[in-house]
Protein backbone atom coordinates (compact mmCIF):
# COMPACT_ATOMS: atom_id res chain seq x y z
CA UNK A 1 0.00 0.00 0.00
CA UNK A 2 1.00 3.60 -0.88
CA UNK A 3 1.75 6.77 1.03
CA UNK A 4 -0.52 9.29 -0.13
CA UNK A 5 1.23 12.85 1.05
CA UNK A 6 -1.65 16.27 0.20
CA UNK A 7 -1.17 19.52 0.37
CA UNK A 8 -3.83 21.60 0.68
CA UNK A 9 -4.53 25.02 1.58
CA UNK A 10 -6.13 26.32 5.00
CA UNK A 11 -9.95 25.89 5.98
CA UNK A 12 -12.05 29.35 5.44
CA UNK A 13 -11.10 31.52 9.12
CA UNK A 14 -14.72 30.82 10.17
CA UNK A 15 -14.61 27.21 9.80
CA UNK A 16 -15.40 25.13 7.20
CA UNK A 17 -18.83 26.09 5.39
CA UNK A 18 -21.98 24.28 6.53
CA UNK A 19 -23.95 25.59 3.83
CA UNK A 20 -23.32 27.34 0.48
CA UNK A 21 -24.63 30.51 -1.40
CA UNK A 22 -25.96 28.33 -4.34
CA UNK A 23 -27.80 24.88 -4.20
CA UNK A 24 -25.54 23.64 -7.34
CA UNK A 25 -22.78 24.28 -9.92
CA UNK A 26 -23.76 23.76 -13.66
CA UNK A 27 -22.16 20.85 -15.02
CA UNK A 28 -20.50 20.22 -18.33
CA UNK A 29 -19.29 17.14 -20.18
CA UNK A 30 -16.61 18.93 -22.11
CA UNK A 31 -14.04 21.83 -22.59
CA UNK A 32 -14.04 24.03 -25.87
CA UNK A 33 -11.98 21.78 -28.64
CA UNK A 34 -13.88 18.33 -27.42
CA UNK A 35 -12.03 17.37 -24.46
CA UNK A 36 -13.93 15.78 -21.85
CA UNK A 37 -13.80 16.69 -17.94
CA UNK A 38 -12.09 14.19 -15.59
CA UNK A 39 -14.12 10.61 -15.73
CA UNK A 40 -13.38 8.89 -12.21
CA UNK A 41 -15.01 5.92 -11.65
CA UNK A 42 -16.85 7.51 -8.83
CA UNK A 43 -16.52 10.58 -6.53
CA UNK A 44 -16.92 11.04 -3.08
CA UNK A 45 -17.79 14.30 -2.88
CA UNK A 46 -21.08 16.76 -4.07
CA UNK A 47 -19.90 19.54 -6.42
CA UNK A 48 -19.59 22.35 -5.59
CA UNK A 49 -18.38 22.06 -1.95
CA UNK A 50 -15.14 23.25 -1.05
CA UNK A 51 -12.74 20.69 -2.13
CA UNK A 52 -9.44 22.30 -2.09
CA UNK A 53 -8.86 23.14 1.57
CA UNK A 54 -7.79 20.81 3.93
CA UNK A 55 -10.89 19.64 5.64
CA UNK A 56 -12.28 18.84 2.04
CA UNK A 57 -9.44 16.79 1.20
CA UNK A 58 -10.45 16.91 -2.53
CA UNK A 59 -12.74 14.32 -1.68
CA UNK A 60 -9.81 11.63 -1.68
CA UNK A 61 -10.14 9.94 1.76
CA UNK A 62 -13.29 7.11 1.50
CA UNK A 63 -11.18 6.05 -2.01
CA UNK A 64 -7.57 5.99 -0.44
CA UNK A 65 -8.39 4.48 2.60
CA UNK A 66 -10.89 2.09 1.09
CA UNK A 67 -8.29 0.45 -0.75
CA UNK A 68 -5.84 0.64 2.47
CA UNK A 69 -3.58 3.38 1.49
CA UNK A 70 -2.66 6.33 4.09
CA UNK A 71 -3.22 9.62 3.16
CA UNK A 72 -2.11 12.14 4.97
CA UNK A 73 -3.07 16.14 4.14
CA UNK A 74 -1.31 18.78 5.80
CA UNK A 75 -1.23 22.87 4.71
CA UNK A 76 2.00 22.85 6.84
CA UNK A 77 4.28 22.84 3.97
CA UNK A 78 7.45 25.04 4.13
CA UNK A 79 10.46 24.74 5.54
CA UNK A 80 12.54 21.99 7.07
CA UNK A 81 10.29 21.55 10.25
CA UNK A 82 6.95 21.39 8.04
CA UNK A 83 4.61 18.61 8.25
CA UNK A 84 5.03 17.94 4.31
CA UNK A 85 9.05 17.96 5.01
CA UNK A 86 8.46 15.38 7.33
CA UNK A 87 5.94 13.24 5.76
CA UNK A 88 7.81 13.19 2.30
CA UNK A 89 10.25 10.50 3.25
CA UNK A 90 7.55 8.03 3.33
CA UNK A 91 5.63 9.36 0.47
CA UNK A 92 5.15 7.60 -2.80
CA UNK A 93 2.81 9.91 -4.19
CA UNK A 94 2.56 13.54 -3.39
CA UNK A 95 -0.57 15.84 -4.70
CA UNK A 96 -0.82 19.65 -4.23
CA UNK A 97 -2.25 22.94 -6.21
CA UNK A 98 -0.55 25.86 -7.66
CA UNK A 99 -2.57 27.92 -5.20
CA UNK A 100 -0.39 26.73 -2.19
CA UNK A 101 2.08 24.63 -3.78
CA UNK A 102 4.23 22.44 -1.74
CA UNK A 103 7.68 23.19 -3.73
CA UNK A 104 9.75 20.18 -4.80
CA UNK A 105 12.37 20.97 -5.07
CA UNK A 106 16.04 19.27 -6.43
CA UNK A 107 16.69 18.46 -2.55
CA UNK A 108 13.07 17.21 -1.77
CA UNK A 109 13.16 14.98 -4.41
CA UNK A 110 16.55 13.82 -3.48
CA UNK A 111 15.17 13.07 0.09
CA UNK A 112 12.10 11.41 -1.17
CA UNK A 113 13.16 8.08 -1.61
CA UNK A 114 10.32 6.80 -2.25
CA UNK A 115 8.04 9.07 -4.27
CA UNK A 116 6.92 7.79 -7.37
CA UNK A 117 3.85 9.99 -8.60
CA UNK A 118 3.61 14.08 -8.53
CA UNK A 119 -0.10 15.47 -8.68
CA UNK A 120 -0.74 19.02 -9.62
CA UNK A 121 -4.61 19.48 -8.72
CA UNK A 122 -5.21 22.26 -11.05
CA UNK A 123 -3.00 23.40 -13.88
CA UNK A 124 0.69 24.25 -13.98
CA UNK A 125 3.60 22.26 -12.48
CA UNK A 126 6.46 24.71 -12.44
CA UNK A 127 6.03 24.20 -8.08
CA UNK A 128 8.16 20.73 -9.61
CA UNK A 129 11.91 21.02 -10.36
CA UNK A 130 11.28 18.93 -13.56
CA UNK A 131 14.85 18.67 -14.41
CA UNK A 132 15.16 16.79 -11.02
CA UNK A 133 11.80 15.32 -11.96
CA UNK A 134 12.97 13.68 -15.18
CA UNK A 135 16.72 12.37 -13.48
CA UNK A 136 14.32 10.50 -11.17
CA UNK A 137 11.86 9.05 -13.61
CA UNK A 138 9.46 10.53 -11.76
CA UNK A 139 5.82 10.59 -13.23
CA UNK A 140 4.43 14.33 -12.61
CA UNK A 141 1.08 15.22 -13.79
CA UNK A 142 -1.81 18.00 -13.73
CA UNK A 143 -5.94 18.19 -14.64
CA UNK A 144 -5.14 19.80 -18.13
CA UNK A 145 -8.09 22.73 -18.78
CA UNK A 146 -10.04 21.83 -15.29
CA UNK A 147 -9.94 25.50 -14.40
CA UNK A 148 -8.67 27.25 -18.04
CA UNK A 149 -11.91 28.59 -18.38
CA UNK A 150 -12.31 29.72 -15.09
CA UNK A 151 -8.83 31.71 -15.38
CA UNK A 152 -9.35 33.44 -18.41
CA UNK A 153 -12.90 34.39 -16.98
CA UNK A 154 -10.73 36.12 -13.81
CA UNK A 155 -8.50 37.85 -16.76
CA UNK A 156 -11.46 39.65 -18.22
CA UNK A 157 -12.54 40.66 -14.74
CA UNK A 158 -9.33 41.85 -14.16
CA UNK A 159 -8.55 43.86 -16.93
CA UNK A 160 -12.17 46.04 -16.49
CA UNK A 161 -11.36 46.47 -12.89
CA UNK A 162 -8.09 47.88 -13.55
CA UNK A 163 -9.21 49.94 -17.03
CA UNK A 164 -12.04 51.60 -14.98
CA UNK A 165 -10.81 52.17 -11.82
CA UNK A 166 -13.11 49.83 -9.70
CA UNK A 167 -11.02 48.94 -6.33
CA UNK A 168 -10.81 52.30 -5.05
CA UNK A 169 -14.27 53.60 -6.38
CA UNK A 170 -15.97 50.67 -4.23
CA UNK A 171 -13.39 51.65 -1.36
CA UNK A 172 -14.92 54.92 -1.27
CA UNK A 173 -18.26 53.54 -0.87
CA UNK A 174 -17.12 51.45 1.87
CA UNK A 175 -15.72 53.92 3.55
CA UNK A 176 -19.06 56.36 3.03
CA UNK A 177 -17.75 58.41 0.40
CA UNK A 178 -19.27 59.69 -2.63
CA UNK A 179 -16.17 60.90 -4.10
CA UNK A 180 -16.90 60.47 -7.97
CA UNK A 181 -13.82 62.92 -9.30
CA UNK A 182 -11.61 60.40 -7.46
CA UNK A 183 -12.85 57.59 -8.79
CA UNK A 184 -12.91 58.82 -12.08
CA UNK A 185 -9.44 60.17 -12.33
CA UNK A 186 -8.10 57.38 -12.98
CA UNK A 187 -10.91 55.34 -15.06
CA UNK A 188 -10.85 54.75 -19.07
CA UNK A 189 -12.68 53.04 -21.43
CA UNK A 190 -11.21 49.74 -23.07
CA UNK A 191 -13.05 50.62 -26.01
CA UNK A 192 -10.70 51.65 -28.70
CA UNK A 193 -7.68 49.76 -26.50
CA UNK A 194 -5.39 47.28 -27.95
CA UNK A 195 -5.08 44.00 -25.55
CA UNK A 196 -2.23 41.27 -26.29
CA UNK A 197 -1.64 38.43 -24.62
CA UNK A 198 1.88 36.46 -23.89
CA UNK A 199 0.92 32.68 -24.63
CA UNK A 200 -2.65 31.65 -26.11
CA UNK A 201 -2.76 28.40 -25.34
CA UNK A 202 -5.84 27.25 -23.63
CA UNK A 203 -6.19 29.99 -21.21
CA UNK A 204 -4.59 32.76 -23.47
CA UNK A 205 -6.98 31.69 -26.86
CA UNK A 206 -10.61 31.51 -24.07
CA UNK A 207 -9.43 34.71 -23.16
CA UNK A 208 -9.15 36.07 -26.66
CA UNK A 209 -12.56 34.71 -27.47
CA UNK A 210 -14.02 36.47 -24.56
CA UNK A 211 -12.36 40.20 -25.04
CA UNK A 212 -13.66 39.80 -29.19
CA UNK A 213 -17.01 40.69 -27.50
CA UNK A 214 -15.42 44.13 -26.58
CA UNK A 215 -14.36 44.83 -30.85
CA UNK A 216 -11.22 45.52 -29.37
CA UNK A 217 -7.94 45.01 -31.51
CA UNK A 218 -6.05 41.81 -30.36
CA UNK A 219 -2.97 40.74 -30.71
CA UNK A 220 -1.29 37.88 -29.32
CA UNK A 221 2.64 36.09 -29.06
CA UNK A 222 2.75 31.93 -28.84
CA UNK A 223 5.66 29.67 -30.14
CA UNK A 224 2.95 27.52 -31.36
CA UNK A 225 0.64 29.85 -33.71
CA UNK A 226 -2.65 29.68 -34.00
CA UNK A 227 -4.28 28.23 -37.27
CA UNK A 228 -5.42 30.47 -40.16
CA UNK A 229 -8.72 30.07 -39.68
CA UNK A 230 -8.70 31.21 -36.08
CA UNK A 231 -6.67 34.21 -36.37
CA UNK A 232 -9.26 35.44 -39.31
CA UNK A 233 -12.58 35.00 -36.72
CA UNK A 234 -10.77 36.44 -33.85
CA UNK A 235 -8.83 38.97 -36.25
CA UNK A 236 -6.07 38.48 -34.63
CA UNK A 237 -1.92 40.08 -35.18
CA UNK A 238 0.33 37.37 -34.52
CA UNK A 239 4.01 38.40 -33.55
CA UNK A 240 6.96 36.20 -33.11
CA UNK A 241 8.28 37.22 -29.48
CA UNK A 242 6.76 39.41 -26.74
CA UNK A 243 9.39 42.04 -26.93
CA UNK A 244 7.73 42.58 -30.53
CA UNK A 245 4.39 42.74 -29.67
CA UNK A 246 4.27 44.95 -25.83
CA UNK A 247 5.02 48.46 -27.57
CA UNK A 248 1.96 48.00 -29.59
CA UNK A 249 -0.40 47.05 -26.87
CA UNK A 250 -2.45 48.85 -23.99
CA UNK A 251 -2.99 46.03 -21.75
CA UNK A 252 -1.01 43.68 -21.95
CA UNK A 253 -2.22 39.82 -20.30
CA UNK A 254 0.31 36.81 -19.27
CA UNK A 255 -1.08 33.25 -20.17
CA UNK A 256 1.88 31.32 -20.49
CA UNK A 257 3.64 28.69 -18.40
CA UNK A 258 6.65 29.63 -16.52
CA UNK A 259 9.96 27.48 -17.20
CA UNK A 260 13.27 28.87 -17.51
CA UNK A 261 12.83 30.52 -21.11
CA UNK A 262 9.76 32.97 -19.33
CA UNK A 263 11.56 33.66 -15.95
CA UNK A 264 11.83 37.37 -15.61
CA UNK A 265 10.32 37.74 -18.98
CA UNK A 266 8.83 41.11 -17.59
CA UNK A 267 12.40 42.59 -16.60
CA UNK A 268 13.12 46.28 -16.59
CA UNK A 269 13.90 46.37 -20.38
CA UNK A 270 10.49 45.17 -21.51
CA UNK A 271 8.62 46.75 -19.81
CA UNK A 272 9.97 50.06 -20.80
CA UNK A 273 9.09 49.48 -24.41
CA UNK A 274 5.51 49.63 -22.99
CA UNK A 275 3.47 52.33 -23.77
CA UNK A 276 3.40 55.00 -20.48
CA UNK A 277 0.32 54.17 -18.98
CA UNK A 278 -0.07 50.40 -19.88
CA UNK A 279 -1.65 47.83 -17.84
CA UNK A 280 -0.55 44.08 -17.33
CA UNK A 281 -2.76 41.16 -15.80
CA UNK A 282 -1.03 38.23 -14.80
CA UNK A 283 -2.80 34.70 -13.83
CA UNK A 284 0.25 32.96 -15.28
CA UNK A 285 3.10 32.79 -13.05
CA UNK A 286 4.81 35.51 -10.62
CA UNK A 287 8.06 34.79 -11.33
CA UNK A 288 7.52 35.64 -15.02
CA UNK A 289 7.49 39.23 -13.79
CA UNK A 290 10.29 41.01 -11.89
CA UNK A 291 8.67 41.84 -8.52
CA UNK A 292 10.90 45.28 -7.76
CA UNK A 293 10.75 46.26 -11.41
CA UNK A 294 7.06 46.24 -11.15
CA UNK A 295 6.74 47.95 -8.28
CA UNK A 296 8.80 50.79 -10.01
CA UNK A 297 7.13 51.08 -12.89
CA UNK A 298 4.05 51.48 -11.24
CA UNK A 299 5.68 54.09 -9.06
CA UNK A 300 6.83 56.29 -11.87
CA UNK A 301 3.84 55.91 -14.40
CA UNK A 302 5.28 53.66 -16.52
CA UNK A 303 2.61 51.25 -15.86
CA UNK A 304 -0.84 52.62 -14.91
CA UNK A 305 -2.25 49.69 -13.21
CA UNK A 306 -0.78 45.76 -12.37
CA UNK A 307 -3.36 42.66 -11.40
CA UNK A 308 -3.05 39.07 -10.94
CA UNK A 309 -3.16 36.54 -8.21
CA UNK A 310 0.03 34.70 -9.01
CA UNK A 311 2.91 35.45 -6.90
CA UNK A 312 6.26 33.73 -6.41
CA UNK A 313 6.69 32.35 -4.02
CA UNK A 314 3.34 31.26 -2.47
CA UNK A 315 2.52 32.69 -0.04
CA UNK A 316 4.84 35.68 -0.41
CA UNK A 317 6.48 36.85 2.48
CA UNK A 318 4.95 39.80 4.15
CA UNK A 319 7.55 42.24 2.79
CA UNK A 320 6.70 41.74 -0.85
CA UNK A 321 6.31 45.03 -2.52
CA UNK A 322 3.37 43.54 -4.65
CA UNK A 323 1.54 44.26 -1.26
CA UNK A 324 2.26 47.81 -1.43
CA UNK A 325 2.97 49.27 -4.37
CA UNK A 326 0.09 51.88 -6.05
CA UNK A 327 -2.38 50.81 -8.63
CA UNK A 328 -2.69 47.13 -8.18
CA UNK A 329 -5.23 44.62 -8.08
CA UNK A 330 -3.84 41.85 -6.32
CA UNK A 331 -5.78 38.86 -5.00
CA UNK A 332 -4.38 35.49 -3.15
CA UNK A 333 -4.38 32.56 -5.91
CA UNK A 334 -7.47 32.33 -6.43
CA UNK A 335 -8.79 32.47 -10.31
CA UNK A 336 -8.59 28.69 -11.21
CA UNK A 337 -9.84 27.68 -7.50
CA UNK A 338 -14.06 28.38 -7.83
CA UNK A 339 -15.69 25.48 -6.61
CA UNK A 340 -16.91 24.91 -10.15
CA UNK A 341 -13.05 24.42 -10.51
CA UNK A 342 -12.67 22.68 -7.46
CA UNK A 343 -14.92 19.85 -8.77
CA UNK A 344 -13.34 19.02 -12.09
CA UNK A 345 -9.91 19.08 -10.81
CA UNK A 346 -10.40 16.89 -7.80
CA UNK A 347 -12.33 14.70 -10.04
CA UNK A 348 -9.46 14.47 -12.50
CA UNK A 349 -7.16 13.87 -9.55
CA UNK A 350 -9.37 10.82 -8.75
CA UNK A 351 -8.91 9.85 -12.20
CA UNK A 352 -4.98 9.63 -12.58
CA UNK A 353 -4.91 8.10 -9.09
CA UNK A 354 -7.73 4.98 -10.55
CA UNK A 355 -4.96 5.28 -13.43
CA UNK A 356 -1.76 4.35 -11.39
CA UNK A 357 -2.80 2.15 -8.76
CA UNK A 358 -4.64 -0.06 -11.41
CA UNK A 359 -1.39 0.22 -13.83
CA UNK A 360 -3.60 2.24 -16.74
CA UNK A 361 -2.23 4.49 -18.69
CA UNK A 362 -2.79 8.48 -17.57
CA UNK A 363 -4.08 10.63 -20.19
CA UNK A 364 -1.77 12.11 -22.35
CA UNK A 365 -2.85 15.41 -22.16
CA UNK A 366 -2.71 15.07 -18.19
CA UNK A 367 1.28 14.47 -18.06
CA UNK A 368 3.85 17.31 -17.91
CA UNK A 369 6.75 14.19 -17.28
CA UNK A 370 7.26 10.53 -17.92
CA UNK A 371 9.70 7.97 -17.59
CA UNK A 372 12.44 10.36 -17.56
CA UNK A 373 10.98 12.80 -20.28
CA UNK A 374 8.81 15.46 -20.79
CA UNK A 375 6.09 13.90 -21.92
CA UNK A 376 1.80 14.97 -23.29
CA UNK A 377 1.10 18.39 -22.42
CA UNK A 378 4.62 18.71 -20.47
CA UNK A 379 6.99 18.38 -24.18
CA UNK A 380 4.27 21.16 -25.70
CA UNK A 381 3.77 23.42 -22.85
CA UNK A 382 7.35 23.35 -21.02
CA UNK A 383 11.05 23.07 -21.36
CA UNK A 384 13.53 20.82 -18.93
CA UNK A 385 14.46 22.77 -16.54
CA UNK A 386 14.16 24.58 -12.91
CA UNK A 387 11.75 27.26 -11.81
CA UNK A 388 11.81 26.74 -7.87
CA UNK A 389 15.10 28.44 -6.95
CA UNK A 390 13.97 31.12 -4.24
CA UNK A 391 10.74 28.74 -2.90
CA UNK A 392 12.46 28.54 0.38
CA UNK A 393 11.16 32.06 1.26
CA UNK A 394 7.62 31.36 1.11
CA UNK A 395 5.03 31.93 4.50
CA UNK A 396 8.69 33.45 5.80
Amino acid sequence: MSTVLCVLYDDPVDGYPPEYARDEIPRISSYPGGQTTPGPHAIDFVPGQLLGCVSGELGLRPFLEGMGHTFVVTSDKDGPDSTFERELTEAEVVISQPFWPAYLTAERIAKAENLQLVITAGIGSDHVNLQAAIERGLTVAEISYSNSISVSEHVVMMILALVRNYIPSYQWVVKGGWNIADCVSRSYDLEGMTVGTVGAGRIGLAVLRRLRAFDVPLRYTERHRLPDEVERELGLTFHESAAAMVPHCDVVTINVPLYPQTEHLFDEQLISTMKRGSYIVNTARGKICDKDTIARALQSGQLAGYAGDVWFPQPPPEEHPWRSMPHHGMTPHISGSSLAAQARYAAGTREILECWFENRPIRDEYLIVEAGRLAGSGAHSYSAGDATRGSEAAGR
